[in-house]
């Protein structure tokens, strides 16, 4: 496994040399973020600068490629202004699901209202949806229904959050909490843990799930 410490630091250091004055916010989010990563575990940083073009892009790939796990890196960079100005369904997961290492994401929060978290839970579950349906009928593909899995823990998040007011980043804690249990949920921490893909059942499952979502989040 990476020493994310370790890493971070180097990481940030590049950032700042290859940006100089530019850096408004880096992050780290996924599994890292969460202190939950594997050995296989994607590193999901965020970058926000000043501005973005594509001369910045030209320049991260190059210094992201003098890292160390470079087939690891993953995540987001952007210019301040169009993230200040993204769709605030988006912004929700993305605050909350983000650990600042330089930096405030505090900006958004203004911006992340209860009809932003209704309407991340139901875009969420209609992405969910329309996928599985796809998947299903023409890719048939274990990997796409894992990764669709791993997307409804996040919508499962907002719902906690819408309901409860609080945002849980563990997905073990979030398991602990919710009750009943979620099916849904302990089906994607068995699919994380390495467990086998049972294509139809699964796909029923998530299936039912994303459609009592979209029916109950309606405006």
């Amino acid at each position: 496994m990476t020493d994310i410490k370790t890493w971070i630091k180097i990481f940030t250091q590049k950032v700042e040399q290859t940006f100089v004055g530019r850096v408004w916010f880096i992050g780290l989010q996924g599994s890292y973020g969460r202190g939950e990563a594997t050995k296989t575990s994607d590193i999901d940083t965020v970058v926000i600068l000043d501005e973005l073009r594509l001369n910045d892009l030209k320049a991260y790939s190059e210094m992201l490629d003098t890292l160390p796990d470079r087939d690891f890196v993953c995540g987001f960079i952007s210019g301040k202004p169009e993230l200040l100005n993204w769709e605030t369904s988006d912004l929700f997961q993305f605050y909350y699901d983000t650990t600042p290492i330089k930096g405030s994401l505090d900006l958004l929060l203004a911006k992340i209202d209860r009809q932003a978290v209704k309407r991340a839970i139901r875009i969420g579950a209609c992405n969910i949806y329309h996928a599985c349906v796809h998947n299903f009928v023409h890719e048939k593909s274990d990997d796409i229904l894992r990764s669709l899995y791993k997307s409804a823990v996040f919508v499962l998040q907002a719902v906690w959050f819408y309901g409860k007011g609080k945002y849980i980043k563990s997905q073990t804690e979030l398991q602990k909490a919710i009750n009943p249990p979620s099916a849904v949920l302990d089906t994607a921490l068995l699919l994380k843990g390495g467990a086998c893909v049972q294509l139809e059942e699964m796909s029923e499952l998530l299936l039912n799930w994303a459609t009592a979502l979209i029916k109950g989040y309606s405006e």
